[in-house]
């Protein structure tokens, strides 16, 4: 991910007096802006996450001021505690700068999953770009078509995201006036500049660009096609449209060499993007003689059951705690996050990314710390806190009664769709021969940690991290495209959505599933009046 420079040029006409300078630590950067800048938009080039879209509702982007002043606003006195507030920390989200700065911020480099797979392919003329459009990240491939090479990489963070970092809020954004057409703005703009950047790191390529192709979420194939996301706002949560997508270069504002022909791949159905489309491509589901699984663990849960003879889908409102969201100390997997935490000897060992003083904890380490405090008695099986209060991890990190059970909810809402779908294709979970784990989180989660509190209730053998699924997939698209366009319509004959939430079932085997394990082997459903609330 390319970072912006240090220094902001200066605007012409602009004098030294409407700049102020804003030291950001520990990254050591200096950043020239203009007086009265927001801190959102700012710190936002930087990488903050603003979870709730700058709205002032979830104290994510908090920032610590060193030197200078930022008043104290009615949010950071009604979502900030008094000490915190004495102590210089303020929400970026309601600040601006007024005058010099030096502030401290949990804010780093994202670390994004790429693909490096091999694949088979058919020689096709010129270039092409796969590209995998998430919520949070984006990763775009440039590859030769001839020879399958890919030319150069390129990931950011999703722009979008400064007006909301889960699906529903970006939903939420999306539903009010203008919102949409804003966000399909900043996406369009970003990817082709994505493009132009991918075209310039390989020398000698810059034509020759034949296709684009784009996978991603129901959401982000909304906004990124122009197409109402208002009707996912609501029950029953199904989209106006969602089929393949087809567009020129400069029809997106792309000044691209040859005007090359741009897809957005069809979505399944419901919050069931093509990203998952993608992933069955690249794992082979839909041409397995034995029923196999696919979980895509990213802000959005997603799940397929089948085989070459059936597939079933569903999306489960799961992956903003994995992602760090709605976590007290939550927050992505980068520098600063506690991401793995082991048992040794009765006390808790950290790995924190960076190396460096943990500041929170991200998805993976979640799962690890509530494993290891099963394993000690300081978690109960119906995910009570046995001390009735937190549970330190590192200092200063700790989880709460609250994050235990936001974990809870979502592995609950996992393994509930998973159990669901599987009893419906009628293998049973005992009838799945394997279960494919897409996407960043699902790649580095202890997979013994998932099992142990009932995320993912597999033998270690059974579980197959898949890497980046949407993105392999993507590329494959990028070749044999008659071909690939008849493997869509074959998968889009078998597969069927099915809407969990209207499942009778549900509710009864939602509770059940958010028990934790008395043990490794054990299970961890739950009577539903034994899951009592914090």
């Amino acid at each position: 991910m390319t970072s912006p420079p240090a220094e902001s040029e200066s605007r012409p006409g602009r004098s030294a007096r409407d700049c102020v300078t804003i030291e950001l630590l520990p990254l050591g950067q200096r950043l020239s802006v203009e007086r009265g800048a927001p801190l959102h938009d700012v710190l936002f080039a930087q990488g903050v996450e603003f979870a709730c879209g700058g709205r002032g509702r979830c104290r994510k982007c908090k920032v610590r001021v060193l030197e200078g002043s930022l008043p104290v606003t009615p949010d950071d006195v009604r979502l900030l505690a008094r000490a915190e507030i004495d102590e210089g920390w303020r929400l970026a989200c309601r600040g601006q700068a007024g005058g010099d700065l030096k502030i401290e911020l949990a804010q780093w480099e994202a670390a994004i999953l790429a693909d490096d797979s091999t694949f088979a392919f058919t020689p096709q003329d010129g270039l092409g770009v796969a590209i995998d459009l998430g919520t949070t990240t984006l990763v775009a491939q440039l590859l030769d078509r001839r020879t399958g090479h890919v030319l150069a990489v390129r990931t950011a963070l999703n722009n979008q995201a400064r007006y909301g970092a889960d699906i529903m809020s970006r939903v939420e954004f999306g539903s009010t006036h203008a919102g949409q057409s804003l966000l399909e703005k900043l996406i369009r703009e970003q990817l082709g500049q994505l493009i132009v950047e991918l075209l310039a790191a390989a020398p000698g390529r810059k034509t020759g660009l034949k296709e684009v192709v784009i996978v991603g979420n129901t959401v982000m194939h909304h906004l990124f096609c122009g197409i109402n996301v208002k009707p996912l706002a609501h029950h029953p949560f199904e989209p106006e449209y969602y089929g393949m997508q087809m567009f020129q270069a400069q029809n997106l504002g792309w000044n691209l060499a040859g005007n090359p022909t741009v897809r957005f791949l069809p979505c399944l159905g419901g919050f069931v993007g093509s990203d998952i489309l993608a992933g069955i491509l690249a794992t082979k589901l839909h041409e397995s003689e034995v029923p196999l699984a696919l979980i895509d663990l990213g802000t959005n849960g997603e799940i397929v059951v089948g085989n070459r003879e059936r597939l079933l889908c569903a999306s489960t409102a799961a992956g903003p705690a994995f992602e760090g969201a709605r976590i007290s100390m939550g927050m992505r997997a980068v520098t600063g996050a506690i991401s793995e935490v082991n048992l040794v000897e009765g006390r808790l060992r950290c790995r924190v990314l960076g190396n460096t003083v943990p500041r929170g904890i991200c998805g993976s380490g979640l799962v690890d710390a509530v494993a290891a405090g099963l394993d000690l008695g300081w978690v109960k099986s119906n995910g009570r806190l046995a001390n009735g209060g937190t549970l330190t991890i590192a200092a200063p990190v700790v989880l709460s009664q609250g994050d235990v059970r936001e974990l809870q909810l979502a592995k609950g809402a996992i393994a509930a769709g998973l159990r669901i779908l599987a009893q419906r294709w009628g293998a049973g979970l005992e009838g799945l021969s394997r279960i494919y784990l897409a996407g960043a989180f699902g790649n580095y989660i202890n997979r013994a940690s998932a099992r142990r509190i009932g995320l993912i209730d597999f033998p270690p053998d059974k579980v197959q991290p898949a890497g980046n699924t949407a993105l392999l997939g993507a590329k494959l698209a990028l070749f044999n495209l008659s071909e690939n366009e008849g493997r869509y319509a074959h998968v889009l004959r078998k597969i069927e959505h099915v809407p969990l939430n209207e499942d009778p079932a549900f509710q009864d085997i939602y509770v059940e599933e958010m028990g934790f394990p008395e043990s490794m082997t054990g299970s961890g459903r739950l009577h539903p009046l034994a899951l009592e609330r914090p």
